[in-house]
């Protein structure tokens, strides 16, 4: 494997020597640019567009070619693995994700299987290594998955859920369902990862959405142990390169240390946590990630640039650290291009002092 020209974020993530804090965003390549949503009118749905490796490497480029990033990231959704399972995923105008066949009984449970990638999810292969050869080593590209809890609540739910009714039901009442769940969800997001790194992803980030939802006893037990299974099960190396392991929890910050220890290489933070507290917390054992509120970046140039340096100097010298600089959470679809171009200048130019 080729490091890349600029290996900046791999750098970080490790905790190893930078000029300067690299930075992506979360959902960066999405509907707030017009180039993405020509694509995917052309594509003609989400999901047609995202099962085309061409177009997924065209999408996943174009922030890329705008602005000035450190990394790209596979274009694709978290909720692939179920689909592969044969729950029927579709996409209903205002309403989300869908599925047809929600993981909701016992015999639902019991028919639950670990895909094949290479069956099953060959066109999320496919559009690795595709992205991979069109970066021509340029910059980094990340594979993600969604977590093991994360993927448990849409099957369960049969899709999105403000309250997860369902799923905490079955947490409550039948533990062992949702054990089995987890266990083929773990097995399954392992599988998926070590496929993405196989065909040329060179970090991932799982994707702990919905685990902030849980009370604290049951994040270890539902959620975080089967992360640190997950971890444990990954390709940590290939052709001589360490491969970082990034897990985002939204709304994790009372288990920051937890997370730490969980074999993670970073841990990623959302907007509602202090980063210097976090930094403290955790003592320079992993990097971190974040974490601006997505929401600035509605605001003014100088507000931008404002905030921006106030997560900066809330990480400070960095030292025996590593920061990825992003957002506290995937970026919003009505945000201004300008402002990201903002964000991305202020974050490589001000960081710089940090490094030296």
């Amino acid at each position: 494997m080729n490091r890349p020209t600029n290996d900046t974020f791999l750098r970080a993530l490790l905790r190893q020597q930078c000029d300067y804090t690299p930075v992506w965003l979360m959902r960066q390549a999405g509907r707030y640019l017009s180039e993405y949503n020509a694509t995917r009118a052309k594509a003609g749905s989400f999901m047609k567009l995202a099962q085309s490796p061409a177009l997924a490497c065209e999408v996943t480029l174009q922030p890329v070619e705008r602005f000035n990033l450190d990394a790209a990231i596979l274009f694709s959704d978290i909720l692939t693995i179920p689909d592969a399972m044969g729950l029927g995923l579709s996409f209903v105008a205002g309403e989300g994700p869908k599925f047809a066949q929600p993981v909701d009984s016992e015999e639902a449970v019991n028919a639950l299987f670990v895909p094949d990638p290479d069956e099953k999810l060959r066109y999320v292969i496919d559009a690795v290594s595709t992205i991979r050869q069109a970066l021509n080593n340029r910059v980094p590209l990340i594979g993600f998955s969604g977590s093991p809890f994360t993927l448990a609540c849409y099957m369960v739910e049969g899709g999105s859920s403000k309250d997860f009714r369902k799923i905490k039901t079955m947490m409550y009442t039948r533990p062992d369902l949702l054990h089995r769940i987890l266990e083929i969800n773990a097995q399954s997001v392992a599988t998926y990862l070590n496929a993405q790194i196989a065909a040329g992803a060179q970090a991932v980030q799982i994707f702990d959405t919905w685990g902030g939802a849980l009370a604290s006893a049951a994040f270890e037990e539902f959620s975080l142990a089967y992360i640190r299974k997950v971890i444990s099960l990954l390709i940590r190396e290939r052709d001589g390169e360490r491969i970082p392991v990034i897990c985002f929890t939204k709304g994790a910050d009372q288990w920051v240390e937890q997370i730490a220890q969980s074999g993670a290489d970073a841990v990623g933070v959302d907007w509602c946590s202090d980063l210097a507290q976090v930094r403290r917390r955790t003592g320079d054992k992993v990097a971190l990630q974040g974490n601006l509120d997505p929401m600035v970046l509605f605001g003014s140039e100088a507000l931008i640039r404002q905030e921006v340096r106030r997560v900066i100097d809330n990480f400070g010298k960095v030292g025996a650290g590593g920061h990825v600089f992003n957002l506290g959470h995937g970026i919003n679809q009505f945000t201004p291009p300008e402002s990201v171009a903002i964000l991305v200048d202020e974050v490589h130019q001000y960081s710089r002092q940090y490094h030296q």
